[in-house]
């Protein structure tokens, strides 16, 4: 495979994907070996980076294609997230309790894993196997953020909300 044919490949890996991908889940899709793949993506990222488009490969936390932030305001007109009241509600809890285990929010949501799974398709929250393995940890993303359109820290989302109600109210 050529280095054109792999970058052309992993181009297309990244725009169907919703998350963003490691260089060895991508390998593992193309069957192409982990260093080849890691110098593709370096050149994909300054192809992008170098040309005056809409798009950019973000790499902080894996790799993913995305509109560049100039653009976010035409995006979000023509395609916004929308979520439900409850899983508001459900994200809400998450963003103050960060990070929280799965178990605990199922407690305080009955609906939660409907509402995780949501969240994750939209990259509104992460998960990750808390220590024990028996539980996720789930804690907000960049994209929540952005989305919410907040500076610093989730916690910055209780200023937003009407936090006099208990949590478990919620």
């Amino acid at each position: 495979m050529t280095v054109e044919n792999l970058k052309s490949k992993i181009e297309a890996v990244l725009f169907v994907t919703a998350k963003a991908m490691q260089p060895n889940e991508i390998a593992e899709i193309l069957k192409a070996d982990v260093g080849d793949v890691e110098s593709a993506l370096l050149d994909l990222v300054f192809d992008y980076s170098s040309r005056d488009g809409a798009l950019e490969i973000d790499d902080e936390d894996g790799y993913i294609i995305q509109v560049k932030a100039e653009h976010l305001d035409i995006v979000e007109k023509l395609c916004p997230v929308e979520l439900k009241p409850a899983v508001v509600k459900t994200l809400t809890v998450i963003a103050l309790k960060e990070p929280i285990r799965q178990t605990e929010l199922k407690e305080m949501r009955s609906n939660a894993y409907e509402h995780i799974q949501e969240l994750l398709e939209k990259g509104l929250i992460s998960r990750t196997k808390d220590k024990n393995g028996r539980s996720y940890n789930l804690k907000t993303t960049p994209k929540f953020a952005e989305y919410f359109k907040l500076k610093g820290d989730a916690k910055t989302l209780a200023k937003l909300l009407d936090t006099t109600k208990e949590l478990k109210d919620l």
